[in-house]
């Protein structure tokens, strides 16, 4: 079977409304790429290492694709997937990519296969589907490209037009890698890292005893002091603004805040690092590390990101054997008005306080999060995240959000990915989907057409870069 991509994919069935869309996506199809949050590794545009094969570069760490594979009766085993520390045997990259092909029929209708195909034809100029019969053709093909130098990271990264790529980075990172980029005369983008300090704040987190004893050899403070932890917080945000972060990153289960005055959480904190706080004492104190997130967001200016909602390693044997990221994290039902009113209630309406809501349950979108940007002018709505991030999810997010928060209120489309060779893809879905969206409008005689033109650009470029103070 051919693969070929429809010029008109996304947009609209009637001839009419999809004759606007055209014309709105050809005015944004070229834009740059702005990716103010992701999770590439900055190391691989610093050493620009050729990419090892087609199983390494598309299956073993793209969890979108290895679950539906799972799902469908395949081990992570014969997937290519090391179990942990690595001693298991490791099916050969050929033998991987086969498999891939002969299951390939179960991505019909998903994002994963949406943005594969697209890579495919764009990048490799692959004009048949995959499949049994044509693996070994299919991966010496890629193979083949993978070899040559317009296939290296860095030349992909400026056939890509990526202007802005940003990662997500441990708060004791010293962040070599980036301070290389930037000051690399060779290289053209901006290397944006991002201050990740989940495992830092959250006591049930693996590891927090020792992420905290970790900020207090580097600070010289007593591991025991809730000063100079929060303080030695305060100056590693600080180590990531000197090269270059503008946001910070906080994945929850739930968003929760908590304003305890320092007595209380000095206690908390001790008790935590004891090992005598209780599971909701711990709960207490993560909620209320996220309203000294937002309150040191007010003070050093950096965005504050929240993505909520995932139940992360659900299945225990998997996550005891491989490891996190594998395919089994698992969307789960989100509450914010509540939860977040102690923090909306202090910094709220800071003017230059910018607080982006993320979530994967779709349900929020109307009900909780449009309505909470719709009127505190530190909210914004984060693009479709995850399990949202896919063609049909994306309309419906532009319906439930748009009436309520309008166009304006919204971050500006994310792409959240390790894949790197699926950015472009991405970006472009999201831009034919407004399009899209707005085309519709527009025929309706809801928006003016010249409104549409400038809405269409905004939320390519002007949004991210206000979003995120680029």
């Amino acid at each position: 079977m051919t693969l070929h991509l429809d010029p008109d994919r996304l947009f609209p069935a009637d001839p009419a409304t999809r004759d606007i869309a055209r014309g709105l996506y050809a005015a944004v199809s070229q834009l740059p790429i702005i990716s103010p949050h992701g999770h590439v590794d900055p190391g691989l545009l610093v050493h620009d290492t050729p990419f090892v094969n087609p199983a390494e570069l598309f299956i073993r760490y793209d969890h979108y694709v290895s679950r539906l594979m799972h799902a469908a009766g395949v081990s992570l085993d014969e997937l290519g997937i090391p179990q942990k520390g690595g001693d298991a045997a490791v099916t050969a990259p050929r033998e991987v990519w086969r498999t891939f092909c002969e299951h390939w029929y179960l991505y019909a209708g998903t994002a994963s296969g949406y943005w594969l195909q697209n890579t495919f034809a764009h990048l490799f100029g692959i004009d048949e589907q995959p499949g049994a019969e044509n693996a070994d053709r299919l991966y010496d093909r890629i193979q083949a490209a993978l070899e040559t130098e317009a296939f290296r990271p860095r030349a992909l990264s400026d056939r890509f037009g990526i202007e802005v790529l940003a990662t997500t980075d441990d708060p004791m990172d010293d962040l070599a890698e980036h301070e290389r980029l930037a000051l690399d005369p060779a290289f053209t983008g901006r290397v944006l890292p991002t201050f990740r300090p989940d495992s830092y704040l959250n006591p049930a987190a693996a590891g927090w005893e020792h992420n905290v004893a970790r900020l207090a050899e580097w600070s010289g403070s007593a591991v025991s002091s809730y000063r100079g932890y929060i303080d030695a917080l305060a100056a590693r945000r600080g180590h990531f603004i000197e090269h270059g972060a503008v946001s910070a990153d906080h994945g929850v289960l739930q968003p929760l805040a908590v304003d305890l005055d320092e007595s209380e959480a000095s206690a908390l904190f001790e008790r935590a690092l004891g090992g005598t706080a209780s599971a909701e004492e711990n709960q207490i104190f993560a909620g209320h590390m996220l309203l000294e997130m937002a309150r040191m967001s007010v003070d050093d200016g950096l965005v504050m990101t929240v993505h909520a909602g995932v139940v992360r390693n659900h299945h225990t044997p998997t996550f005891t054997r491989f490891g996190t990221d594998t395919g089994h994290d698992i969307p789960t039902t989100t509450h914010f008005v509540d939860p977040l009113r102690p923090l909306l209630e202090k910094y709220g309406d800071r003017p230059d306080f910018h607080l982006v809501l993320f979530a994967v349950d779709e349900t929020v979108y109307s009900r909780e999060i449009a309505p909470l940007a719709g009127f505190y002018p530190s909210v914004y709505i984060g693009a479709p995240w995850w399990f949202l991030d896919a063609p049909d999810a994306v309309q419906r997010f532009r319906a439930a959000t748009t009436e309520t928060a309008g166009f304006y209120r919204s971050s500006g489309f994310i792409d959240d990915t390790r894949a790197f060779l699926s950015i472009p893809a991405r970006h472009d879905m999201s831009r034919r989907l407004d399009a899209a969206f707005l085309a519709r409008l527009v025929r309706e005689g809801r928006v003016a057409l010249a409104t549409a033109e400038r809405i269409a650009v905004d939320l390519v470029d002007t949004m991210p870069r206000k979003v995120f103070k680029l």
